[in-house]
């Protein structure tokens, strides 16, 4: 059993006691600490000022009565002033790092029930940074409970703090309701389904309740990074971190002389028209939490001069010969890629490197097929909130309007916002506040002639017949008029067939006879994707295989493996 080495002050009023026989009755804290039962002192190092030295000779002989095993060393340490938190704390902090600690050998714990209240706290905070590698130590007085409660007695009792809080059970419960508080909260509370995004926000979470320091979201328009932005701001502001207001800047509108005057401030008389003083959004966002959207759209001056009111908090309104001061908290937003901008001299290397250690990328929406479903639930909370209706879907057409925005060929090049417009349009049109599937089939037609000649290639699907959920005519489900037998029917689910057209069908059941005659998931890609592959510079065919397979709910090992 490894020994115990104990660290505390002596109490220079708990302590003390008259030295006679009497003095056995009252509870003295250090010395009760070696009359516990259950509890071995093997080592106690004593901490004392030097005028308190008679009292810790008293203290050592006592112990040596009641507990000869245990070894006192006294420490003395002397403060100019007990309560002056910067000494302590400071003097405490050389005792740590001198101390020959050795956690592999000896357990420590430290006694925080004697010295001042400052002495305490500091043991607290050393304690809890881990220079002081133990657990703390409580004792207290005789407990008068009545019949021989543990504890009665001069001994009186004690406890043991391990502020490892994964240890205790509600507390560890209580701090993981928090977090996934949190994190709901960044998500505006959609039970959100793709574990990466998921996993981004939860880092998200940490860092803005965590640190100060530049935020950077990176993503396509409509990636839901000004909605982001915004949560972020109304999650520190509920943990009491940024007093002042949310300022957001669209940096793509600042153009030419303006964009100084509009994000610095000018004084009156400054340029023509400069009829009063302006502070500025930078000034407005004092205290508070700028967010700066399209940032890479800045001209390099105001680059130059954001990058000094971030590092300095100081910058110079226009026309003004006196610095002005905000302290304010940065996220920048960009749809561009900044480090291609560096390297063609449309953006200060100084900047990006600034702006780039917390750096984050939200997915487009077509990357989080899983997660279009809660959006869908959303944005119909939304239009009820704002429209004052409830609208919903029937099940035909819901199951429907999922396969349609899941296909390969869905561009959703406006990410969220066109999903946003698609719910708007369809709860417009909506007969009976219920959405069939012929609203469904129109909105489905909008959002082909929206995304013609945008889907990319590789993309899963021409553009033209991007995600067109329904047959020609009568809204027959796909493949099923002509009663085709292609092997997909105990595959892909019975809703997802049905919003196929023959022409996404006929591509899935090729792929799927691809990936079952090849002997890997790479080979089944090289295969599909033999002649396009060879017009790129990188070729990733498995993951390109393994995306397009997801949207229908397939895998690899479901067919080829």
């Amino acid at each position: 059993m490894r020994p115990n080495v104990v660290i505390g002050f002596v109490g220079s009023t708990l302590d003390s006691a008259r030295l006679d026989s009497g003095r056995w009755s009252k509870w003295r804290p250090t010395v009760s600490l070696c009359m516990q039962e259950d509890l071995r002192v093997d080592r106690l190092e004593l901490i004392h000022a030097t005028a308190h030295s008679s009292l810790a000779h008293n203290v050592v002989a006592d112990i040596a009565g009641v507990s000869p095993e245990t070894r006192v060393s006294l420490r003395p340490m002397d403060f100019a002033d007990p309560w002056d938190f910067e000494e302590v704390y400071g003097k405490l902090l050389d005792f740590a790092r001198a101390f020959p600690f050795d956690p592999e050998v000896e357990d420590y714990l430290v006694h925080i029930t004697t010295g001042t209240h400052v002495a305490q706290i500091c043991l607290f905070l050393l304690t809890e940074a881990r220079y002081l590698p133990a657990r703390l130590l409580q004792t207290h007085p005789p407990r008068n409970s009545g019949g021989g409660a543990k504890g009665a007695g001069p001994s009186g009792g004690w406890s043991a703090i391990d502020l490892d809080l994964s240890r205790y059970d509600s507390i560890a419960t209580r701090f993981a309701a928090a977090a996934a508080e949190g994190s709901s909260f960044l998500k505006a509370g959609i039970e959100t389904r793709n574990p990466a995004f998921n996993r981004m926000i939860d880092e998200i979470e940490q860092v803005a309740i965590r640190s100060r320091a530049p935020l950077l979201l990176m993503g396509p328009t409509g990636a839901g990074k000004s909605q982001l932005a915004r949560r972020i701001f109304e999650l520190k502001r509920a943990r009491n971190q940024v007093p002042g207001a949310f300022v957001e800047v669209n940096c793509a509108t600042l153009k030419g002389d303006s964009a100084m005057s509009a994000l610095f401030g000018h004084r009156k008389g400054a340029f023509t028209g400069a009829a009063a003083d302006r502070p500025g959004l930078l000034r407005t966002a004092d205290k508070g939490l700028l967010f700066l959207d399209e940032v890479g759209e800045l001209g390099l001056d105001e680059q130059a001069m954001i990058l000094r009111a971030i590092e300095e908090k100081r910058f110079l309104p226009v026309g003004a010969d006196r610095e002005s001061a905000s302290d304010f908290q940065l996220i920048a937003g960009t749809n561009r890629d900044l480090a291609a901008a560096v390297a063609q001299g449309r953006f200060r290397d100084d900047l990006l490197a600034r702006l780039n250690l917390w750096t984050f990328h939200l997915p487009a929406l077509k990357d989080r097929p899983e997660d279009i479903a809660p959006n869908l639930d959303y944005e119909l909370d939304r239009f009820a909130e704002r429209e004052g209706m409830r609208v919903g879907f029937n099940k035909e057409a819901r199951s429907a309007f999922l396969a349609f925005a899941a296909a390969p060929g869905s561009a959703w090049s406006g990410n969220f916002r066109d999903l946003a417009a698609a719910v708007t349009r369809m709860a417009t049109f909506a007969p009976a506040g219920r959405i069939d599937v012929s609203t469904v089939q129109a909105e489905a037609e909008r959002l082909r002639r929206l995304w013609s000649g945008v889907a990319g290639e590789g993309e899963g699907g021409s553009a033209t017949g991007a995600g067109a959920g329904f047959a020609a005519g009568a809204g027959m489900p796909a493949g099923t008029a002509s009663g085709m037998d292609d092997g997909l029917s105990g595959l892909v689910a019975p809703e997802a067939l049905a919003a196929l057209d023959p022409f996404d069908r006929v591509q899935l059941a090729e792929v799927v006879r691809t990936c079952r005659r090849a002997r890997s998931l790479s080979e089944a890609g090289r295969t599909l994707f033999a002649a396009s592959r060879t017009r790129r510079s990188t070729s990733n065919d498995a993951d390109r295989l393994r995306k397009y397979l997801q949207r229908f709910g397939l895998s690899w090992g479901e067919l080829g493996g």
